[in-house]
């Protein structure tokens, strides 16, 4: 006999809201991949890494932020082992991402990337590795200290909005203090379902603080007024790409137990223009 089974996002909105509203709230749902440490025991394919040595195809130069120094190797995925059938975004189905951030190693934190500061952008980086490009491991630059290698494997689930998110305020407009989405029940529900170390591909962005989303549209459009309603409209524009959160294993600490974010327009990954993506770090 085949057992169905209930989306534990769909139960939660059934159980804490009225029937109404979580059929839209879950309308807003999205998929996604997350990336869990691989184990001993398990079955489930490698599909990257954190950390270790990155492997580049001959005769590419390692990223730079120039007047900073070279990037810090984050993580990179095997486009050909992932689940992407599962997501709603078009990610490359061979190749390898590659994911460089400065994170502070040369000069103790100092300089910080940040969407809203242009001249920061190089500090972080998603390079696209074709699949028939050779490569080779590359030794760190001086300075650099890699992070320990912790493989990596994928699972879908489904992933939902920040409650700041513009899709929520675009779909429930302005949320009066007493609107059921702010219910202790239903926050506190979202809290415990999102607890834990969340390295994400696709899907909804979990923040620690505010919408991704409006910091790089913010970003994205010069940093006018936060006022300025074009801002919301363009935030609806942008999508995680990847979610990389503090991990013990990696000996990753993003400030105060902080996560880094990388989005793009679909528009722009379809076409595999990496180099369009945005970042922004949020931590406690």
């Amino acid at each position: 006999m085949t057992q169905s089974t209930v989306d534990p996002l769909h139960a939660l909105a059934h159980t804490h809201l009225p029937a109404e509203i979580a059929e839209r709230w879950i309308g807003l749902l999205r998929p996604g991949l997350r990336l869990e440490k691989a184990t001993d025991s398990g079955t489930a394919p490698i599909v990257g890494r954190l950390g270790g040595l990155p492997e580049l195809p001959e005769g590419a130069e390692w990223p730079v932020w120039e007047g900073h120094g070279p990037l810090a190797f984050i993580a990179s995925l095997d486009c050909a082992q992932l689940p992407s059938v599962a997501l709603d975004i078009a990610i490359p189905t061979d190749g390898t991402l590659a994911f460089f951030y400065f994170d502070g190693q040369l000069d103790d934190g100092s300089a910080l990337v940040a969407p809203h500061e242009p001249d920061t952008w190089a500090g972080a980086r998603v390079l696209y590795i074709p699949a028939d490009a050779p490569t080779a491991a590359r030794t760190t630059p001086e300075g650099i200290r890699p992070y320990p290698e912790v493989p990596l494997t994928a699972r879908a689930e489904t992933t939902a909005p920040y409650t700041w998110h513009p899709l929520v305020h675009w779909e429930f407009a302005a949320l009066p203090d007493d609107h059921p989405l702010w219910g202790e029940d239903f926050q506190e529900a979202l809290y415990d379902h999102s607890g834990g170390t969340e390295h994400r591909l696709g899907g909804h962005a979990n923040p620690v603080q505010d919408a991704v989303e409006s910091e790089v549209a913010h970003g994205a459009l010069g940093n006018p007024p936060w006022s300025d309603p074009r801002i919301e409209k363009e935030a609806l524009r942008w999508v995680l790409l990847a979610q990389i959160d503090t991990d013990h294993d990696a000996d990753m600490m993003w400030g105060d137990c902080g996560a880094l974010y990388w989005l793009i327009r679909p528009e722009d990954l379809a076409e595999r223009r990496f180099d369009r993506a945005m970042f922004t770090w949020q931590c406690g």
